[in-house]
């Protein structure tokens, strides 16, 4: 009896053993850009599905951060949606590879009182609106672009983020595209100095401010806007049209960069020409080592990586971004090879 006990004990122990080393847990931690959080976690949730021995957390603390974390290796992968710097990848103890993951369009939102209309912006009225110049809502040249619309005399608040964020990158490197004044006097970075306005943190913060300050314009991630439903408008693309953003109106920003892809990725495709363009859209990437200590991990991965590319892609529209062009996911499952597993 005793002995049947023994063998039966040892038999289940082994049998345990054997399930744990099959099924060893492999936690993956990342960081960095608000805008593609929504679709990132939702990723991240469907492949622990397929795979629940690996759970991949990710911290959304805006691209500024994601750049720090990876540089100092802080996280297994950074995240950006503006392309890290040379001399950011200089900085780096070793080799760090851009892979764009969805494509997003970044929206001027609005909280105007008793305004329910979607309104019209150009490139240089936003930056108008950005360095402080026109201050009123009923100023002639958002009226102008806006016949019909019963603007109040209220006063404009500016929101902008206060941290390292792709998102201001995106926004300011469209503004810089269309006004030599603003990339003069404010310039391309993912952090600048605001000429006007009041800081929030993330995607989320400025979504909130914007919500509770009448008045107040910002610009957010396009799901943000959807998710919280506020007001945005249409902007003037390259070829004179008022373009909203969608899913097709990105895909067409994207199409004409496709063809033109640099072989590290790190590409800009604001006010892109082309007609059906929305012209403040932007790949965005995740940020992984060449070389990274851990190869658990980095076959992990590489194999996530494979599937968000694949499989992961169909998840993007539901959730206001655009998938990745055929073309470019070619390139990147072919850039995957790059990274050391072994």
């Amino acid at each position: 009896m005793t002995t049947h006990r023994t063998i039966a004990i040892a038999l289940a122990v082994a049998v345990a053993l054997g399930a744990g080393a099959a099924a060893q847990a492999i936690r993956i931690n990342g960081a960095g850009a608000t805008f593609p959080n929504p679709i990132y976690q939702k990723w991240f949730s469907e492949y622990n599905k397929l795979h629940s021995n690996v759970q991949i957390n990710y911290q959304s603390l805006g691209s500024g951060a994601g750049i720090r974390q990876v540089i100092e290796q802080t996280v297994f992968f950074g995240a950006t949606d503006g392309p890290m710097t040379d001399e950011q990848l200089r900085s780096a103890p070793g080799p760090i590879l851009h892979f764009p993951t969805v494509l997003g369009a970044n929206v001027p939102v609005y909280n105007i009182p008793n305004v329910t209309a979607e309104l019209k912006f150009t490139g240089p009225l936003l930056v108008d609106i950005f360095l402080g110049k026109i201050t009123k809502w009923n100023d002639p040249a958002i009226a102008k672009l806006n016949a019909g619309v019963n603007l109040p005399a209220t006063d404009i608040t500016v929101v902008h983020r206060s941290d390292g964020s792709g998102t201001t990158y995106i926004w300011v490197d469209y503004l810089s595209k269309v006004s030599p004044e603003w990339k003069k006097r404010v310039g391309v970075a993912t952090s600048v100095n605001w000429p006007a306005g009041v800081g929030s943190k993330g995607n989320e913060g400025v979504s909130g401010t914007v919500r509770q300050t009448p008045g107040s314009i910002g610009y957010v991630e396009l799901i943000y806007a959807l998710q919280n439903k506020i007001s945005y408008g249409t902007v003037q693309n390259s070829a004179g049209e008022f373009m909203k953003a969608s899913v097709q109106s990105v895909t067409a920003a994207a199409a004409e960069a496709a063809s033109k892809m640099p072989p590290d990725f790190r590409v800009s495709i604001t006010n892109a020409p082309g007609k059906g363009v929305y012209p403040v859209s932007s790949f965005t990437w995740i940020l992984l080592q060449e070389n990274p200590k851990d190869k658990t991990q980095a076959k992990a991965m590489v194999d996530f990586m494979k599937w968000a590319l694949s499989d992961g892609q169909k998840y993007a529209a539901d959730l206001g971004y655009a998938p990745l062009p055929d073309a470019v996911v070619k390139l990147e499952l072919a850039a995957l090879a790059k990274i050391k597993t072994s």
